[in-house]
């Protein structure tokens, strides 16, 4: 059905809003809620988590609404031409980035474990720590592997050799944390192997991981908010002085609703790669080194994300709520579950 010019200038004001709605969400948020907390902190991940009674409050179920909503205003928006300008707009922005994309992989990976060889007593993230001498050296096989594109899937089998020695030495359920490698890995050996999971492209299946990886990392900040307390009461400024506990919850709906956007259509998970992106490169501006360093490869599949041009069919506006509540229902519940099933722990 046609839309008449007041209809348009109604939803070019709404479409505006939606996006000046991420810009806000980008700049008001304080960075420092994307940094990993593992890695500046004491944790124990087989503590009692805070029951679901209290995860699932008011405040929680707002932020949630709210987000849902954002997504199918994102969503109409890609539908209608302004959403076609925006995302011409990324499209010519990135212009120059998007034939390189696998230089940018390529090259991130080589950097990320040179500086983890250089480190050493690493095995993926800072707070894995091993003291084995193999591991190092196994880290800079996986840096030559990159020269060359049929030397890339050996590459690819040392990533998910380190991930499986780290689910032997942590336990799965902290490795959970981390599918992006396993992404990484699937995307360096298709790419050196020319081929396609289940038709779907190297890059789409490290977007895929992208996204688990965040959504579940999201739901820490709810199950562990004591985990960040200190921090928080060390350094305020980092919350904008904001209570505790609505900053982690709003901290942990902000990851898990853009880490959602990244499997959604073409404007919002390029809009959501993007605030990524921002997020994560304004971090390590606080947290130095350590966070660079950690959180190297995540940015790098954002930047290529943000990216790709790849058309997408459209699904109704109204599906990215509806898909949006039923990933939190899942990571809520699996979470959980796992944590009780694993560590006998109570979910309610």
């Amino acid at each position: 059905m046609a839309l008449n010019l007041g209809n348009w200038r109604v939803w070019g004001h709404v479409a505006v809003a939606t996006m000046l709605s991420y810009l806000v969400l980008a700049v008001v948020m304080p960075v420092e809620a994307f940094a990993h907390v593992k890695w500046f902190a004491h944790y124990d991940i087989e503590q009692q988590q805070l029951p679901l009674r209290q995860v699932l409050n008011p405040v929680f179920w707002q932020l949630t609404a709210t987000a849902a909503v954002l997504l199918w205003l994102l969503s109409y928006v890609e539908r209608i031409r302004l959403g076609e300008i925006i995302l011409r707009s990324i499209e010519d922005m990135t212009a120059d980035l998007r034939p390189r994309a696998e230089a940018l992989y390529r090259g991130g990976t080589a950097v990320f474990f040179t500086a983890l060889f250089a480190l050493g007593g690493i095995i993926l993230t800072p707070e894995l720590k091993t003291e084995w001498m193999v591991i190092p050296w196994l880290e800079a096989g996986i840096v030559v592997g990159m020269f060359w594109r049929r030397t890339m899937i050996f590459s690819a089998l040392g990533i998910a050799f380190l991930y499986a020695y780290g689910v032997a030495t942590y336990g799965i359920y902290h490795m959970l944390d981390y599918p992006i490698f396993l992404g990484l890995a699937a995307y360096l050996g298709l790419t050196g192997l020319d081929l396609k999971l289940f038709d779907l492209r190297p890059l789409d299946v490290a977007r895929w991981a992208a996204s688990l990886t965040l959504m579940w990392a999201s739901v820490e900040k709810w199950a562990y908010p004591d985990w960040t307390y200190p921090l928080l009461q060390s350094r305020p400024e980092i919350a904008f002085h904001l209570d505790p506990t609505f900053y982690m919850i709003a901290a942990g709906v902000l990851e898990f609703s853009l880490a959602f956007s990244l499997l959604w259509t073409p404007l919002v998970r390029r809009s959501g790669a993007l605030v990524l992106a921002f997020m994560f490169v304004s971090a390590i501006l606080d947290f130095g080194k350590i966070d660079a360093v950690g959180h190297l490869m995540i940015i790098v599949i954002l930047f290529g994300i943000v990216a790709d041009d790849k058309p997408d069919e459209q699904h109704p506006p109204l599906l990215a709520p509806v898909g949006y509540i039923a990933a939190l229902a899942f990571y809520l519940v699996a979470y959980y579950g796992l944590h009780e099933l694993i560590y006998g722990t109570s979910v309610w």
